[in-house]
């Protein structure tokens, strides 16, 4: 039944709380709103950022900047934007497992179900009462569409983007996830979040790669939440034993934020760690066949990168894990049908001292080696 009395602030008054209760039931941690065209200094934001080149090699970003940096572009009629959040905070310190080398870490948000289903479906219940009661018409997005979540849940009070460029809440901290509801409904919005991280700068100091050129910037070419998730080819040299055993994104910047006092552990089943991607064993997880990523990794995020790049990125960890035991599942990889599997299983070997054994081989390999960056790992061995 539509919300309606003669008062119109009574009106926004009664629609804002219907929509938090609405959002409580759906399984969301808090709500905000924000007026659609609430962040005009986005476009030159966005443009500058990609101008840098800081995006890498996602293409999309740029594709899509005009839509991605103004609501409006991307849908005329909005005049309101509802941003929800859900949090999936971890039961223990995922900075614990990063000195456990013969393991790979994946990120916390990646160690169940794919997120980008859960919150939508949630997204949708609120937004179906919406539609339905105030005839107006609604659009739901979680992260995949051209939406800036992370700036307009700050216009929309929820929290501020934190200095590791990072959503941070006084309520929820940063382990949580956004999303968005566009509607053609005028709802009265929340004051912007301040910022509150005054002199902290833990998050910047704790990224291994240096991802950060200044405080509220990222390049994402350093980042190793790109390097191994959207980098498509080789990861550079330079990164690599700063990877460590981040095999599947990377949380140091958010686990160290002191605002993570305040996070919560996820109360949705499906955002709990799976028991064999709490700590799963390189050993284990670098023998997988495309066949058996698939089936792993079914209905998780992980299954976007592919076997090929994922299995890049276990040889990494594997070279870096000072673990000689190790060496004998790159051994079995120097052959693979993957340019990318083979350039790091020699890496790993070369880095795990079987630099003699490679020698050995490098020239006969070298003939038949099709693949530059391959030539490369094998010449840099000699």
């Amino acid at each position: 039944m539509p919300i309606s009395t003669s008062d119109p602030a009574h009106d926004q008054t009664a629609l804002r709380k219907a929509l938090m209760a609405r959002a409580r039931e759906a399984g969301f941690d808090d709500i905000g709103f924000a007026r659609a065209d609430a962040r005009p200094d986005l476009p030159e934001k966005l443009g500058r950022w990609l101008a840098l080149g800081r995006h890498g090699s996602m293409d999309w970003m740029e594709e899509t900047a005009a839509r991605r940096a103004d609501p409006q572009t991307l849908w005329p009629e909005a005049r309101s934007v509802i941003m929800l959040a859900l949090t999936y905070g971890p039961e223990s310190d995922p900075l614990d497992l990063i000195d456990r080398r013969e393991r790979g870490a994946v990120s916390v948000y990646a160690r169940n179900r794919d997120y980008h289903d859960l919150v939508k479906k949630r997204l949708k219940q609120v937004a179906r009462w919406l539609a339905e009661t105030q005839k107006t018409e609604v659009k739901v997005f979680v992260d995949t569409a051209p939406v800036m979540e992370k700036p307009f849940a700050q216009a929309a009070g929820l929290g501020w983007q934190g200095k590791h460029t990072n959503l941070v809440s006084r309520k929820l901290g940063s382990w949580f996830f956004l999303g968005a509801i566009f509607t053609t409904l005028d709802i009265a919005p929340d004051a912007p979040h301040d910022d509150h991280c005054g002199a902290c700068h833990r998050c910047l100091d704790a990224c291994p790669t240096k991802a950060f050129p200044a405080p509220y910037e990222l390049d994402a070419r350093r980042c190793i939440s790109y390097l191994t998730i959207e980098e498509k080819g080789h990861i550079p040299r330079e990164f690599r034993k700063a990877m460590g055993n981040r095999i599947y994104g990377c949380d140091d910047c958010l686990a160290v934020c002191p605002w993570n006092k305040f996070a919560q552990a996820a109360r949705e089943s499906a955002f709990h760690a799976r028991e064999e991607l709490e700590a799963p064993l390189l050993a284990e997880l670098v023998r997988l066949d495309d066949a058996g990523f698939r089936a792993f990794f079914s209905g998780s995020p992980v299954k976007r990168t592919g076997r090929d790049r994922f299995v890049r990125n276990v040889l990494i960890a594997i070279g870096n894990s000072h673990e000689p035991a190790l060496a004998e599942e790159a051994w079995k990889l120097i052959d693979d049908a993957s340019p990318l599997v083979r350039a790091m299983a020699i890496w790993a070997l070369g880095e795990l001292g079987e630099g003699e054994a490679l020698r050995a081989r490098a020239d006969a390999a070298l003939h038949v080696e099709e693949d530059e960056a391959v030539r490369e790992e094998w010449r840099s061995i000699r």
